[in-house]
């Protein structure tokens, strides 16, 4: 046992260091004065949600970022490689390189298209950057004269700024059928990195306040149900499950968050994310079926065009979509 115990102490000591804790942002006075009194929302109906175009996503067609980029810094934040560049139309967008460019851009559509708030992005299988230096991060998917490879392009709103964090069991929403609809949605798409960091406070313009789950990569995978993850991983993603239990009240849904076994030596981090998989627990059935209502309104086109925004094959896009329709359904017989 005492060899057990050290293997798995040396291993983790190798590992990248978890983060233990979510450190909300810091929240200045005369932002907490405007927060409260905005109203605040976590979202609005969606209207003619039958001719939502989810290829274009949140931001349309005329959204679409425009030649020639710039270079203006490297972004350090997170684990994903990411800098932020200014286009033709003088926009500045945050570009996100590495494994969740794919799942985020088509999880984004989704969430929009049932009404949940969220980044305006788009793929892009290359953009040229001018000015573009050695990258500290993500420096493999540069292939010369500035060209990056698969690459998300997020925009940089004016006059939405981003204030705070907030947490899954303590927000104004919490019991209210469209929270319990997100919670619905992180176990359809299979988002297991839940933590308080990922989920931002937008103050728009003093107006309002928006609740958004502002990363949404790590999506489309394996949730960890054998100690392992993956993101944007499609066998993964066909061969996991959706509902674990139902009762006459409510739905359990499967969606695991533990990190792989070495970090159970690391308690504060590795109870933290198990805290995470209650988030789609205990959900009341009529909410969980409201928001499969208007999951069912989406045909099945535009399903598809949610994950060929993001890059995926032709057959990926069809696997993909496939899958999403049969947990739709499962939702609408609850």
């Amino acid at each position: 046992m005492q060899r057990i115990v050290l293997a798995l102490v040396l291993i983790t000591a190798v590992l990248p260091a978890p983060i233990f804790s979510d450190k909300s942002k810091k929240v200045t006075r005369n932002e907490r004065k405007k927060a409260n009194s905005a109203p605040v929302v976590i979202w609005e109906q969606p209207h003619e949600i039958k001719t939502r175009d989810l290829f274009y996503g949140p931001g349309g067609k005329t959204g679409l970022p425009k030649d020639p980029f710039k270079f203006i810094e490297e972004d350090h934040g997170g684990s994903s490689p990411k800098f932020v560049i200014v286009d033709g139309d003088g926009v500045r967008w945050k570009v996100k390189l590495a494994e969740e460019v794919r799942p985020e851009t088509a999880a984004t559509r989704l969430m929009w298209a049932v009404g949940y708030f969220a980044d305006i992005n788009y793929y892009r299988p290359n953009i040229r950057v001018e000015g573009l230096p050695k990258l500290k991060r993500g420096q493999k998917y540069v292939i010369g004269n500035g060209l990056v490879q698969r690459a998300r392009l997020e925009r940089i709103e004016k006059g939405v700024k981003e204030i705070g964090n907030w947490s899954w069991f303590d927000n104004p929403f919490v019991e209210t059928q469209e929270f319990n609809g997100l919670r619905v949605m992180m176990a359809l798409i299979n988002n297991w990195d839940l933590k308080e960091s990922n989920n931002a406070i937008y103050d728009v313009q003093g107006r309002e306040m928006r609740y958004v789950v502002s990363d949404l990569g790590a999506t489309f995978g394996k949730t960890g149900d054998d100690w392992s993850r993956s993101k944007g991983d499609l066998k993964d993603y066909l061969k996991s499950s959706f509902i674990e239990e139902i009762t006459p009240m409510n739905v359990d849904l499967v969606l695991h968050s533990r990190p792989p076994i070495p970090y159970v030596v690391a308690v504060p981090y590795y109870c933290n994310r198990t805290q995470m998989e209650k988030v789609a627990k205990a959900i009341p059935r009529a909410h969980a079926k409201w928001i499969g209502q208007w999951l069912g309104q989406l045909s099945f086109e535009q399903t598809k065009e949610a994950f060929r925004a993001a890059g995926y094959t032709p057959q990926e896009v069809e696997a993909y979509a496939r899958k999403l329709r049969e947990r739709i359904s499962q939702l609408n017989g609850l």
